[in-house]
């Protein structure tokens, strides 16, 4: 395979120079070889503007290398959302093309505090700005074909870090991303109408959501996020490590997440549906969760499992209007079904919900889902985080191991609960359900936290089934 160095295109490894012309050459090139390897070579910084990646081009950088982001707000002009300026910009871009690789051992720095406000507890502040939010996403490909990236460490995103857009068959293989956990949006991995995807033995620390499946409006020609699998991956988050929503205005389907680790997350495993696409079939088995409360400028309350499907709030700001249809002033929801979690090992300060609007969640399954609750932070709790929903947006009321309302068709079979010995006071029943059909608990273990009150209290619901 022919290789086109970038040092032979006068790039220059001293952090100094912007290097995008060069590179972009040396992928122009190959792109029109036919093919081969855009090499950066090791013991380098290769400080670079924007630039798009083409057809059947490998992106290798090579151990030791680092390609930076250059600091420069004023080089980012490409908005990632077409005619929506407010949420960032591209870096490295490519559209609309086939066989393309990122490999190599080096690093790709996305280099995100250049773009911050002051540090303060909980996270950075954000910059203001007049139209264009310049902060650069660090990778946006759209309608890619055949798309491989292994092996890289991906750092620093100053919004999200790998957003896959219209993408068909997708391999993401042994890939660090190492965020800074308090830069606010800056998602890991975000699957968006992206199909036939695989991501496999990551490690992935981020201040947004690690994993995060989409539909965004911008994009709806693309059509659904569908047949993804994810295994072997080890997360942790500020917010949520592996989430189905906000943003979904078609569909996510035919999903299984499998032998992963979660880390000390602000929100575990969580189904955010807030628009009017429907979440469907979608597995998770065999994974550990470890939640712990954070600051309120993050969604979730350390909600280890999280099944929600609340319309989205109508005000003027941009996680409300700016999401609805076209010539839409109120949002709606679509429906959240046949949702299945197996062999899930939670450790955490709140328990599992489930949540929605009247006939928009059924078909949840709870086998062998195991809870151990315990009070570790000073963080206030008894909160279940709604947002963003045109509901409350933070339910203050009493934990339960499961909390459940308005769902129907669910089922917890071999599920167990135990509280820790630091026990708050807001900790409660075992299972709370209102509003519910046809639940059935079979071969629960556990008991409320004060042991002299009943395990489980059910409000309004109908069919229910403990045996």
């Amino acid at each position: 395979m022919k290789i086109f160095d970038i040092t032979n295109y006068g790039a220059v490894g001293d952090g100094k120079k912007d290097n995008a012309s060069e590179i972009q050459n040396a992928i122009n090139d190959c792109s029109k070889a036919g093919g081969g390897i855009v090499y950066f070579p090791g013991n380098n910084i290769f400080m670079a503007g924007p630039f798009d990646l083409k057809s059947h081009v490998n992106l290798m950088i090579e151990s030791n290398s680092v390609l930076l982001a250059n600091p420069d707000e004023s080089v980012y002009k490409k908005s990632a959302f077409k005619e929506n300026l407010g949420e960032g910009t591209i870096w490295i871009g490519g559209e609309s093309s086939e066989n393309i690789s990122i490999t190599g051992t080096g690093t790709i720095d996305g280099n995100g505090t250049a773009f911050m406000g002051h540090e303060e507890k909980a996270a950075y502040v954000l910059k203001p700005f007049d139209v264009i939010d310049p902060r650069p996403h660090l990778l946006t490909l759209i309608n890619i074909n055949n798309l491989l990236i292994r092996d890289i460490t991906l750092k620093n995103s100053a919004y999200w870090c790998v957003h896959l857009i219209g993408c068909n068959n997708v391999k993401i293989e042994s890939v660090k991303i190492l965020n800074n956990l308090k830069i606010r949006n800056s998602d890991g991995i975000d699957l968006d109408h992206t199909k036939n995807a695989q991501i496999n033995n990551c490690y992935i620390e981020s201040g947004d959501d690690c994993i995060c499946f989409k539909t965004r409006r911008e994009y709806e020609e693309c059509g659904p996020t569908e047949n993804v699998i994810i295994s072997n991956c080890i997360m942790t988050s500020t917010s949520c490590s592996i989430k189905l929503g906000s943003e979904n205005m078609d569909a996510i389907r035919n999903v299984i997440v499998s032998d992963c680790i979660i880390k000390s997350s602000n929100r575990g495993i969580g189904i955010q549906n807030r628009d009017e696409g429907i979440v469907e079939n979608i597995t998770f088995e065999n994974i550990f969760v470890e939640g712990r409360l954070f600051d309120d400028v993050w969604w979730g309350k350390a909600e280890p499992i999280y099944v929600t499907a609340f319309k989205r709030k109508a005000n003027n700001d941009k996680d409300s209007n700016v999401r609805f249809a076209k010539r839409q002033t109120q949002g709606k929801v679509g429906r959240v079904k046949d949702i299945r979690f197996s062999n899930i090992n939670c450790k955490s300060e709140n328990g599992v919900f489930v949540g929605g609007e009247k006939d928009k969640i059924s078909g949840v399954q709870f086998l062998n889902v195991n809870l151990e609750i315990e009070k570790k932070t000073s963080y206030e709790g008894g909160i279940y985080d709604l947002r963003p929903s045109d509901t409350i947006g933070l339910l203050k009321t009493k934990t339960a191991g499961f909390y459940i309302d308005s769902a129907k068709n669910i089922s917890m079979k071999e599920c167990s609960l135990k509280w820790g010995m630091n026990k708050a006071t807001y900790y409660d029943k075992a299972v709370f359900a209102k509003d519910a059909e046809n639940l059935s608990i079979e071969n629960f273990e556990g008991v409320a936290a004060n042991i002299d009150t009943e395990p489980f209290e059910f409000e309004n619901c109908r069919n229910v089934f403990v045996k």
